[in-house]
């Protein structure tokens, strides 16, 4: 039981290494980051920049893996620090919370994917087998809004919930 316990182990920890390696070899590969960087004009901290996508990538990893060390929400209830409307302070702050996680998450996977097809040179090959000569920016800019109103209708109608 205890070997099959320690493969058990050593196999997810491979495989999780393995997962976070291909991660962190997508973002180096399409240079993302130094491009953040160099648009932020912060290029004497690429170095940071990095150590932070590495921390946050690590700190979801293990929230995930061991979700309750995470839950903060249980442990704010129980203490009720904002006395009886604690309830309804920590419903608020944590929905202000969600928005401002899914308004930076969409930016990342967002600019995560222009980059992907930058490095494929998918956009501009597209662009000229269609014969798309001017508005491009605008076409992005349609496509991202058209994202932005699929997931708003899809979280605010509860599509998800019906497995659809």
């Amino acid at each position: 039981m205890l070997l099959k316990q320690i493969f058990l182990g050593t196999c997810g920890l491979s495989f999780g290494l393995l997962a976070s390696a291909g991660v962190f070899t997508v973002l180096v590969s399409v240079g993302m980051i130094p491009r953040f960087a160099g648009k932020m004009h912060v290029a004497k901290k690429v170095f940071l920049l990095e150590e932070a996508v590495v921390f946050g990538t690590l700190t979801c990893g293990f929230f995930s893996v061991f979700g309750r060390y995470g839950e903060i929400g249980k442990w704010v209830l129980t203490r009720q620090p904002f006395g009886a409307n604690t309830a309804s302070v920590w419903k608020f702050a944590g929905n202000g919370f969600l928005c401002l996680f899914g308004f930076f998450a969409g930016i990342f996977v967002g600019c995560l994917a222009l980059a992907i097809a930058e490095m494929l040179d998918s956009i501009p090959i597209f662009a000229r087998r269609i014969g798309f000569r001017h508005g491009i920016g605008l076409a992005i800019a349609a496509t991202a809004a058209g994202k932005l109103i699929g997931s708003l209708l899809y979280f605010s109608r509860e599509i998800y919930l019906s497995g659809m």
